[in-house]
C-alpha cells in the first residue's frame, strides 16, 4: 500500500445508514471519523438531527458531533478551516481519515475548498433577516431568483440561511452570487474516496418515516419544546424542529406536524441525491450491500 493520504466519504440520503457504514470503514483502516453533517455540530439537538448513539460513538472516535451551541455563529467556513486542521492533524499518524454526512454543501467544502467571498456590510444581512421576519422566505427567493437566477435554480431555496448568504453578496457587489463561484482553489494534499449508499425511493422513504416514528418515541416532542423560545436561531431553521415549533404556536394540530416531518425529510432527502447525483466520482452501492464488497471497491482505487 502507498504512502498517499486518503479520505473516504460516506454520502447518500438522510435515514440510508451512512453512520453504521463509516464506523465499520474506521474500525478497518483504524481511523477516525469527522462528521459533514451540519445539524449535528449543536448539542442542543440530539435527537432530531440523529446524532449517533453513544455505543456507536464509543466504536470510533468522532470529530465535530456537538461540540458547537446553537447560540454560536457557526458557517461553513468555519468548518472548512477547522476540519481542514483536524485533517491535517489526524494524517500525521494514519493514512486514512473517514467522513460522513448529508450536508453536501459541508463535504464540498472540505474536499474543494471554498470560494473566495468579499467582505460584506453587516447592516445588509441585518436587512434581509428583519424582511424574513417581516415577509416570509417567499420574499427573499423572489429576490433571489430575479438577482441570480442562475445560482436560484442551483440551491435549497427552502434554506433562509443560504438565501440570505446568496442575496447580501448579489446585494453588497452589485454582481449576482454565482460569479463569484468555481474559482481556482487551493490544492488539497489528499486523494477523496466518495462512496455513496442509496435505495429504491419507496425504501428510501419508509426509513424516513420509521426514523420520524422513532425521534418521537425517543422524546423529539420534548427537545423541541426546550428549544421553542430560540425558534428564531439560524440552526433551528431544521426540519423535525420548524414544524413541532408549529403545532406548539397552535398553527398545526401534532399528527400534521409529525407528517410534515415526514414530507419535508423526504424532500431534502430527494434534493440530497440531486446534488450527489451530478458527481461522477462517486463510487454509489446498495444500502444493504456487504463490507466486503465495497472494501474491494476502494481497494481498487487505493492500489490505482
Amino acid at each position: 500500500m502507498n504512502n498517499k493520504k486518503y479520505l473516504i466519504t460516506v454520502v447518500g440520503p438522510t435515514a440510508i445508514g451512512k453512520t453504521s457504514l463509516a464506523i465499520k470503514l474506521a474500525k478497518e483502516y483504524h481511523a477516525e471519523i469527522i462528521s459533514s453533517d451540519s445539524r449535528q455540530f449543536y448539542k442542543e439537538m440530539r435527537i432530531g438531527t440523529a446524532v449517533p448513539e453513544e455505543e456507536e460513538l464509543a466504536e470510533a472516535k468522532h470529530h465535530f458531533i456537538q461540540h458547537k451551541s446553537i447560540f454560536e455563529d457557526y458557517s461553513v467556513g468555519d468548518f472548512e478551516k477547522e476540519a481542514s486542521k483536524m485533517l491535517h492533524k489526524l494524517f500525521t499518524s494514519n493514512n486514512f481519515v473517514i467522513m460522513a454526512g448529508g450536508s453536501g454543501l459541508y463535504n464540498d467544502a472540505v474536499i474543494k475548498g471554498l470560494d473566495d467571498f468579499p467582505d460584506i456590510d453587516p447592516s445588509i444581512r441585518q436587512q434581509l433577516n428583519q424582511q424574513l421576519k417581516n415577509d416570509g422566505i417567499e420574499a427573499l427567493q423572489d429576490r433571489l431568483k430575479s438577482l441570480d437566477p442562475d445560482h436560484f435554480n442551483n440551491m435549497d431555496v427552502q434554506n433562509p440561511h443560504r438565501l440570505i448568504r446568496a442575496l447580501e453578496i448579489c446585494m453588497g457587489t452589485g454582481k449576482p452570487y454565482s460569479s463569484f463561484l468555481n474559482q481556482k482553489k487551493e490544492q488539497r494534499n489528499f486523494q477523496t474516496i466518495k462512496i455513496g449508499l442509496t435505495a429504491e425511493r419507496e425504501t428510501i422513504y419508509n426509513r424516513i418515516n420509521q426514523r420520524v416514528d422513532i425521534m418521537m418515541q425517543n422524546g423529539l416532542l420534548e427537545e423541541a419544546r426546550k428549544l421553542h423560545q430560540y425558534k428564531n436561531l439560524n440552526a433551528l431553521q431544521t426540519v423535525g424542529y420548524k414544524e413541532l415549533f408549529d403545532y406548539f404556536d397552535g398553527k398545526w394540530t401534532l399528527d400534521f406536524a409529525v407528517s410534515e416531518i415526514k414530507k419535508n425529510t423526504r424532500r431534502f432527502a430527494k434534493r440530497q441525491l440531486t446534488w450527489l447525483r451530478k458527481d461522477e466520482d462517486i463510487l454509489w452501492f446498495d444500502h444493504t450491500a456487504n463490507l466486503s464488497d465495497i472494501l474491494l471497491k476502494v481497494n481498487q482505487k487505493i492500489e490505482a
